[in-house]
């Protein structure tokens, strides 16, 4: 049996995919009225508000049809992952390589668990990082220099970093 966010996210995924569009996350928050159903969208040329828009219009459809959040009402949020977006799935890493990105990992790694710096490769189960690209000076001081290769089952946490 599914539960309410594996429920929501498989019918957001049917939604997005139908519009040409990829579901990157899915949050279920809050309780009593201050729940928010949060659901992040994007396309390799980026997300228009008409594409927000479209989502919520036939996400909210379907989920109230289905009725696939159980108890109080929820405001249901579509939108872009923003330039600092989240990676989360293999897909991530792979589309990614080339950006600046930031992660920390559950284990330290020479003795840090805080990296920033190019994405330069994601290959099997192993990102590698060039440290010496970063916006901070000061972040290169603490993390070092050269290369780091990363267990994908190490990182806790992992966003782009805007370069404008």
């Amino acid at each position: 049996m599914s539960t309410a966010p594996d429920k929501v996210s498989e019918i957001a995924e049917r939604v997005a995919k139908s519009l040409g569009l990829e579901v990157v996350e899915v949050e279920l928050k809050g309780s009593g009225k201050g729940r928010f159903l949060r659901v992040f969208i994007d396309k390799p040329e980026g997300v228009s508000h008409e594409d927000c828009a479209n989502v919520s219009r036939e996400l909210s459809t379907i989920l109230d049809v289905e009725d696939a959040v159980p108890g109080a009402a929820y405001t249901l949020e579509v939108s872009s992952p923003g330039l600092d977006r989240k990676l989360l799935k293999p897909a991530d890493w792979t589309r990614f390589q080339g950006s600046l990105v930031k992660l920390s990992t559950f284990d330290a790694i020479n003795n840090n668990r805080h990296f920033e710096g190019r994405l330069t490769k994601f290959e099997g189960d192993k990102v590698t990082i060039d440290l010496t690209e970063t916006h901070s000076k000061k972040k290169q001081k603490q993390q070092g220099t050269g290369e780091v290769v990363i267990d994908f089952k190490n990182i806790e946490k992992a966003n782009l970093v805007p370069e404008i």
